[in-house]
């Protein structure tokens, strides 16, 4: 793992970095000619012509890839001032050391991982007592050099400091933005399964309604007593009416054929196992041979949350093996789906997940109770309880 993670690291700096990073590194390149090789600008540093030669690209170049690979950069940074520290017996110092070594302590805290930046720290600490080591000035003693040494190292640590800080808040603004976003997508979740509910109890609503008011007015037809069944005639199409104006609105207009299909409801529950099966995820399935006749809006909410349980299971635990019981508790459906998958992304341990969200809303429609979360060992469980009453 560690080693993938370092052919990462040779691959974006192998990549072309940023313009703006380039322009830092030609900036510092430049400053160390004019300070440090060229003599009208600064004392030349010693040593051998490659590498006084080198000596702007050793220090600078790096820097180019402040951003894309911060870690690596700062090394190097620190590595070309160590070398020619050691090389030379004598630390170059000037606003050049300063620039390259300032900007690479506050890249590998601003743009590197919180473990980089630890490891860049600590790189630092060692680079710049090598530095002062090999340093002429600080090894004659003198507190005055020393209190500056100290001084420039104090200078270089808050640059550290700050990086951490702007990367900190950097994190902070990304972290809120994602909780944002994931807000949304839960509520968008939660409205549109609403929505669905809705559109579904307006079919059955619609259905009963329906057949309330023919059956009232065949009765009439057929002689009953004119101004009771009237009176149910009435109700029942002012009911449909403003059913109809209150959810009608909902439906789709892609939804004309979702109108002639009658509801799913436990009898289906077979033909969906069936149909995951064949994706390619087991289901076993139980239903108890003692179920009572139940309201068709209760049989459906049965029929979606198994229907949302699976598809979970499809989607995020494949290969998988998946158990569905449907059984009466006391007054109320139980409804379990439970798999034996490995992997528990679709939600978290509380049951957070957008399909988790729909699912209790719809179970809370009927005043019900919902618990889904990862098992102990493997796979993940739902356990939903409708009042079986519930119309």
């Amino acid at each position: 793992m560690r080693g993938s993670r370092d052919g990462d690291s040779v691959v974006r700096m192998l990549r072309r970095p940023p313009w703006l990073d380039i322009g830092i590194a030609a900036v510092g390149a430049a400053l160390t000619v004019f300070v440090v090789v060229d003599p009208r600008f600064g004392n030349p540093i010693a040593g051998p012509t490659w590498l006084v030669a080198g000596w702007p690209l050793l220090l600078d170049m790096p820097l180019a890839w402040r951003r894309t690979a911060p870690l690596a950069a700062s090394l190097l940074v620190l590595l070309g001032v160590d070398l020619q520290s050691a090389w030379t017996s004598n630390s170059a110092e000037g606003l050049e050391v300063i620039f390259a070594i300032g900007v690479a302590t506050y890249s590998v805290a601003a743009y590197g991982t919180r473990r980089h930046a630890l490891t860049g720290l600590a790189g630092f600490a060692i680079g710049y007592a090598i530095f002062t080591w090999f340093d002429r000035n600080v090894q004659t003693g003198q507190s005055s050099e020393e209190w500056s040494a100290a001084f420039f190292c104090v200078i270089f640590v808050t640059m550290w400091l700050g990086g951490l800080w702007i990367h900190s808040r950097r994190e902070a603004t990304l972290l809120a933005e994602r909780t944002a976003g994931i807000e949304r997508e839960a509520a968008a979740a939660v409205a549109g399964e609403r929505a669905r509910m809705a559109r579904e109890l307006h079919d059955i609503v619609s259905h009963n309604l329906s057949v309330v008011v023919l059956q009232a007015a065949g009765a009439r037809a057929g002689g009953a007593s004119a101004s009771t069944l009237e009176k149910i005639e009435r109700s029942g199409r002012e009911a449909l009416v403003e059913m109809r104006r209150l959810l009608g609105v909902l439906r789709e207009d892609d939804d004309g054929a979702e109108l002639l299909t009658p509801q799913p409801g436990i009898a289906q529950l077979e033909q969906l196992a069936e149909s995951v099966r064949a994706a390619g995820v087991p289901v076993e399935l139980e239903l108890d041979d003692g179920l009572p006749p139940l309201a068709p809006a209760v049989e459906l909410a049965a029929y979606r949350i198994v229907q949302e349980a699976l598809t979970n299971v499809l989607k995020h635990a494949a290969p998988a093996r998946a158990t569905v019981r449907v059984r009466l508790e006391g007054d109320a459906l139980a409804v379990d789906v439970a798999d034996d998958g490995t992997v528990p992304a679709r939600a978290s341990v509380n049951g957070s997940g957008h399909g988790i969200a729909g699912m209790r809303e719809r179970v809370a429609l009927f005043g019900g109770e919902l618990e889904a979360g990862r098992l102990p060992d493997v796979g993940f469980a739902v356990h939903a309880r409708i009042p079986a009453g519930a119309a």
